[in-house]
Order: C-alpha cells, then structure tokens, then sequence
C-alpha cells in the first residue's frame, strides 16, 4: 500500500517537475539539498579542523608555522602518500574533482555526479588540507554540496533538470557555508555553475544558501571566516590606487591562470600517482622554506586584514602561494582554488596599501587586503559579481560597494581583456583534455524536461487494422497514432491523416465488398509519418534535441521502464515542439 502510494505520487512529482514552473516542489527540494548539504560540509570541516587541532600545538588548526621543520616536511609526505593510495585504489579514471568537474558535468552529463567521485573528494581534499597542501576548501565544499544534491536527486528518480537545478542548490550551499555568506553563494551558483538568472533557479538556490548556513551557523557558530576590521574609503585619492590595484590583481590573476595551465600541460605525460608524489615533494619544500603557504592560511589573511605582516614577507606570500597553488592544482591535487586566490589577494591588496603609504598616501591596510581578495578572485574564476558580494557580506558594509565595484571589474577586464584568459576551473577542464561550451540555447533547452513539452494526445495502434478498429482508434480524437513494430514503436502518423483516409474510402465504397473487413495499413497509406526513437522521461529537451540531430529523426515518444521488459510510454515530442518551447 505504502510502496504504491509513493510510487503514484513521486511519479506525479516527477511530470510536474520537467515543467519550467513548478517552483513549490523545486523550493522543498532546494530546502532539503541545502539541509543535506549542509550537514556534508560540516562533516567535512570537523574532520579536517579536528584533525588538525589535534596535531599542532595549542589546538589551532591552521598555525603550521608552530611546527617544527621535520613536521612540516613529513605532513605533506603522508597526506601525498594517503593521496596516492586513494587514487591508485579508488580513482578509477576520476581525476578532476571541485567545481570545475562539476561545471564540465552540467554542460555535459546533466549534472549526474558519481558517489566514486564524492567519496574521492571528501577524504582525497581533508588528506589534501591536512597534509598542507596550498589548497582551499570551498572547491571542495561545492563539490560536495553539488554531488550531494544531484545524487538525492538520482536517488528519487527526478527529471534531468530538476538535477540540475539541485546541482545549483548544493553548489550555493558549499559557498554559503564556506564563509557565512549565503548570497554570495547563490550569485556564485547562477554566475559560475548554472549559468541563468530564472526564476524557477533563484528561489530553490536561495532557500538551499539559507538552509546550509543555518546548518553551519547551529555548527559552528555565526562566526565570520575572517576578522574583518571596520573599515571605509577615507578619501577620494584612494581610488587611484584601486585603480591600480585592480590592475595588478588582474595581471597577477592572468599569470595565476597562465602558471597552472603549464603545469596542468606538462604533467599530461605523466601518469597520476607520479603527477601527486611530485606535487608532494613541493609541498614539502615550501613547508620547510615558507610554511605561511601551507594548507588554506586564512590565519595570514587575518594578518593581513590587520595590516601586520612586513612588505618583504607580503612579497614572498604572494609569490609563494602562486607558485605552490598552481603546483597544487596543475598537479591534480584534490583541493579547492578560491580559498588560495583570496589569499594571493590579500597579500596583494596589503602590500599595494603599504607601498602607497610610503609614496605618502592615506591608506586602510584592511581596506586594500580585502578589496584585493575581491579582485583576485573576481579576475581568477571569471566571477565578479560572486566577488562583490563576498565582500559586502563580509564585512556587512554598503561603504565597501563602490570601490569594490571599481576593483572587481578592472581586475577582471584586465585578466579576460588585456591578457585574455578564462577563468581557472574552464583553464583547468581545458588542460585535462576536457572541452567546455555553453550557449543560450543550450541553456534554455536545458531548463525543460520533456514532460513538460511533450504531446500526451496519442493512441497506439498495429499498422494493420480493419475500419472497426479504424474508428476505435480515432474515437478520442487523437492527434497522433503510435503505430506498432515487432519489439517498439515503428513509427508515428497524425491522426488527420488516417480520419482523410478512412472519410475518402466511405466515399469511393463498393457496395459488394464488406467494408467492416476491409483492412487499413496504416504504413501504406496517404500521409505523413515519421521515424521514431525513444527518449527517456527524464531527459531534458537538450538531450531531445542532440537524439534527434544525430538519428536525422523528427519525433520522439517518451518512455520510462516500469519492469524489466516493460515500457510506458507517456507522449509524443517533435522537433516543432522544441523549437516552439524555445522560442
């Protein structure tokens, strides 16, 4: 009883789901994938922070620099190590992870995420953050939220679309419970990942952002990730340094990008266990030389903001930090690279402040690291309103918008324009031998399943029939025929058609002959048919589409197994009829 009633109303749920507007179940479903996210993330974050709390001195978790030089070598030596037996056993041709696996699953794969490739990214990114590597966490806070999300999906059997969607909600809830900055994370979900601004997306991306933060914030508290001091735009003869901030960011973020393209290149060659034990041997060096670099480091960036590190050292962190992340990353280091280009970012933004208050210029050194994070980071994923946000919500202040804007949008012209390069995660599917497109059509088609297009006015119907059967066929007024093949579908014939022909024949009757027996081939007659393939239903109209382009068809019927052996089908999808719903 049970069974069958869940089964009655998910299938319900599912047809309405294809739909475009189907906002109130999207927004339950967007609740429940931030809940389940959040949950992941904590998780996550306990295992990482506990762990390292229990293994350097006082209990602090990112005070790397507290160890001794033989620790700070063998740390990433065992999470290498712990890394490469992961890989080596459980990898299975899974080697790109964070956000950047989840935009090439979206633009090609519906957003279908593996649980080989969550577990991979769970315990690959906390041996990656413990063991030092120059890697951040929101990588792999979005890979979890999303893969979380479109496996609940899966789980229930929901429409493509829906999937996607969910991928959107997991994505915002990684950011949001990243830094406590919940809109930053829906920004970054529609600007990054899902790439659409709709209604149908908004809100159940919304609602998963509020959901996970609030799993966070009952977690760990309303604490912001960094120590953000009061700060404001003294005066108008700071905004020539923005200026120049911005474009040094985003010169800085080109040759970021430009850095991890190379290695990425290069180490193709090698097989992946040598690509992570090399990437272990750099963190190691640079645990012993410039332990500031090791592992997320927003313990600098707190220094930073607080305009306490010396020029010389903020020279030395940025280079470092460029050159062990790209290290990281190019290698294929399970990490995030949004925590490292904040980083870069602050450094930058304190040492152009300390540089200008030697030109003698008035200056905020708080002010200048955190619009150098916005510019860093707006310029090296290609995000800049996901940036602008970020910063707003960090330091919950509506002074900080105006040079942000200046900052953020200078930094990215100059990286995109001036240098022209893509963002980090679309560099690095690139270097991994993966393309990466969108468009607006894709974009649009993507957005509808096909049971919310398709023609449920159809009747099936063997090709040979007398006229008995004839007039029971069109009896319901049906605007299509379904006509029968040995083991499917064969092909498909408008209704009209057989009524012209049957209406002809009463006219044209020879009275000798016994017009109840007179037979009917329904693929013989006048009248336009048209070839047929199946499509599940809960494929997208994109994946319609791409059937259709290459089978050169012009019609669908869509079917879902409901036994092995057995189909249902639940209606008919022309090309017209995608090409309408998109217009």
């Amino acid at each position: 009883m049970i069974a069958r009633w869940w089964r009655s109303n998910l299938e319900k749920l599912q047809l309405q789901l294809a739909k475009q507007d189907a906002l109130f179940p999207l927004a339950v479903l967007g609740c429940a994938a931030g809940i389940l996210s959040g949950l992941v993330i904590v998780a996550f974050r306990l295992l990482v922070e506990e762990s390292q709390a229990a293994l350097f001195p006082g209990g602090d978790s990112e005070n790397f620099e507290a160890l001794g030089w033989q620790a700070r070598m063998l740390l990433p030596l065992a999470g290498g190590l712990i890394l490469i037996a992961i890989f080596r056993w459980g990898g299975k041709g899974i080697y790109v992870l964070g956000v950047a696996r989840v935009m090439e699953r979206m633009a090609y794969h519906q957003g279908y995420l593996k649980l080989r490739g969550f577990l991979l990214q769970f315990f690959g990114a906390a041996a990656a953050i413990i063991g030092g590597f120059s890697v951040g966490r929101e990588g792999p806070h979005v890979y979890l939220g999303a893969a979380g999300s479109s496996l609940m999906g899966q789980w229930l059997s929901l429409p493509n679309n829906t999937i996607r969607t969910l991928v959107g909600c997991g994505t915002a809830a990684g950011i949001a419970a990243s830094f406590n900055t919940p809109l930053a994370g829906v920004i970054f979900a529609l600007e990054v990942v899902m790439l659409e601004y709709t209604l149908a997306s908004f809100i159940p991306v919304i609602l998963a952002a509020a959901s996970a933060t609030l799993v966070s914030v009952a977690v760990f508290g309303n604490t912001p990730a960094f120590d953000v001091p009061s700060m404001s735009l003294s005066n108008l003869s700071g905004v020539f340094i923005i200026l120049l901030l911005g474009v040094a960011a985003g010169g800085l973020s080109a040759g970021f990008i430009q850095l991890v393209q190379t290695i990425a290149h290069h180490a193709r060659v090698l097989q992946h266990w040598q690509r992570l034990l090399l990437a272990t041997l750099t963190a190691s060096l640079f645990g012993l030389l410039l332990p500031q670099v090791m592992g997320i480091g927003y313990d600098s960036v707190d220094h930073a903001l607080a305009g306490s590190i010396g020029m010389l050292l903020l020279a030395l962190l940025v280079i470092g930090k460029l050159v062990a992340t790209s290290a990281c990353i190019g290698l294929g280091i399970p990490g995030g690279m949004i925590g490292p280009s904040l980083f870069i970012g602050a450094m930058l933004g304190s040492l152009v402040s300390h540089l200008s208050a030697l030109a003698g210029f008035e200056v905020n050194h708080g002010l200048f690291a955190l619009l150098g994070m916005g510019a860093m980071m707006g310029a090296s994923l290609q995000a800049p309103l996901a940036a602008l946000v970020a910063m707003m919500e960090l330091t919950y202040s509506p002074g900080i918008i105006m040079p942000g804007m200046l900052v953020v949008v200078i930094a990215s012209l100059t990286s995109s324009e001036l240098f022209g390069k893509e963002s980090l995660f679309i560099t690095m599917l690139k270097a991994s031998g993966m393309d990466y497109t969108s468009s607006p059509v894709h974009a649009a088609l993507r957005r509808i399943g096909v049971a919310g297009v398709m023609n449920k006015s159809f009747v099936r119907s063997d090709a040979i029939i007398d006229k008995n059967q004839a007039a029971a066929v069109l009896k319901t007024r049906p605007v299509w025929i379904l006509i029968n093949g040995e083991e499917s579908p064969a092909a498909l014939l408008r209704a009209v058609d057989l009524a012209s022909y049957v209406d002809r024949e009463d006219e044209d009757e020879d009275e000798n002959e016994d017009e109840d027996k007179r037979t009917i081939d329904l693929m013989g007659i006048p009248g336009r048919r048209l070839e047929i393939h199946a499509v599940h239903i809960r494929a997208t109209l994109l994946e319609a589409r791409e059937i259709l382009d290459q089978s050169s068809l012009q019609a669908l019927y869509v079917q879902r197994q409901t036994a092995p052996g057995i189909h249902h089908i639940y209606g008919i999808l022309t090309r017209e009829m995608i090409e309408s719903a998109y217009q």
